[in-house]
């Protein structure tokens, strides 16, 4: 077993005893222990780094096959829910959030990452575009899973299931932070475009059509959802189902092409 593989079954391990962690004691009369929660999740996130950059990083190029990819999403949005369950109360994304990581760390174990697609760090402008496309990603992959918690605690609430929501964020304030992530991960998706597009030759390629067609109708889904919320004032069920298009939009963009040619026709 290789120092990589090591590293990716020790984090697969923390963030399992994470998820169950924090899904045992989800409905506890004093809620989950968040210090051992975020503890196992620290000890995930820091040896899922560490396998990563074996995988990813080699010489001079970057290895963004699909796996690596995934895991590299997997890793940002992991990082990112963790710091905020410092100051928030998101114990529903949480276990959400590290059940998929370990599902990947093992994932990573057991497919093979082989470079497909080198990429020389010179090529500055690719670099920029996949690293904000990257970003996006993971922030409006969030904003989903806060649109998924938005829509629980409003139903819980409608039921006048208050213990279920007990230990979960005011209605008013994950609504509120949904839309301000939604905006942050929608501008992000509007820079990556405009590099790729300006600065990228064969941006608008054949190979790439299919990307351009499903990135663009994520990008104009999102920014519907922003103008309906803010200006006709849509929350709720409309806005979860819209979200969730606008996400699977976007990774058939980023992931469904690859995915083909490096596992179906590989």
């Amino acid at each position: 077993m290789s120092l990589p593989d090591i590293f990716s079954i020790t984090a697969s391990g923390s963030y399992l005893l994470a998820t169950l962690a924090i899904v045992t004691r989800l409905f506890h009369p004093k809620g989950p222990n968040i210090i051992l929660v975020l503890l196992l999740g620290c000890i995930g996130i820091i040896t899922h780094t560490i396998g990563s950059s074996y995988y990813i990083f080699s010489d001079n190029s970057f290895s963004f096959s699909l796996p690596n990819v995934i895991s590299l999403v997997s890793l940002l949005i992991t990082l990112t829910i963790s710091l905020l369950a410092l100051k928030f109360k998101v114990n529903l994304l949480l276990p959400v959030v590290y059940g998929f990581a370990a599902f990947w760390q093992l994932v990573i174990f057991f497919v093979p990452t082989g470079s497909e697609s080198p990429l020389v760090s010179e090529q500055l402008s690719v670099i920029s575009h996949v690293s904000l496309s990257l970003i996006s990603y993971c922030i409006l992959v969030i904003a989903t899973l806060y649109a998924f918690q938005v829509s629980y605690i409003n139903y819980k609430l409608k039921n006048k299931n208050l213990l279920a929501v007990n230990h979960l964020p005011p209605l008013m304030q994950v609504e509120g932070q949904l839309f301000t992530i939604l905006a942050m991960g929608t501008l992000c998706l509007i820079f990556s475009l405009m590099v790729g597009v300006i600065f990228i030759d064969n941006f608008f390629a054949v190979d790439n059509a299919h990307k351009m067609f499903f990135s663009f109708s994520a990008l104009i889904t999102y920014c519907v959802i922003l103008w309906g919320h803010f200006k006709q004032g849509w929350r709720g069920h409309k806005v979860l189902i819209l979200t969730i298009i606008a996400s699977f939009l976007l990774t058939l963009a980023y992931f469904g092409s690859r995915f083909v040619k490096e596992f179906v026709l590989k």
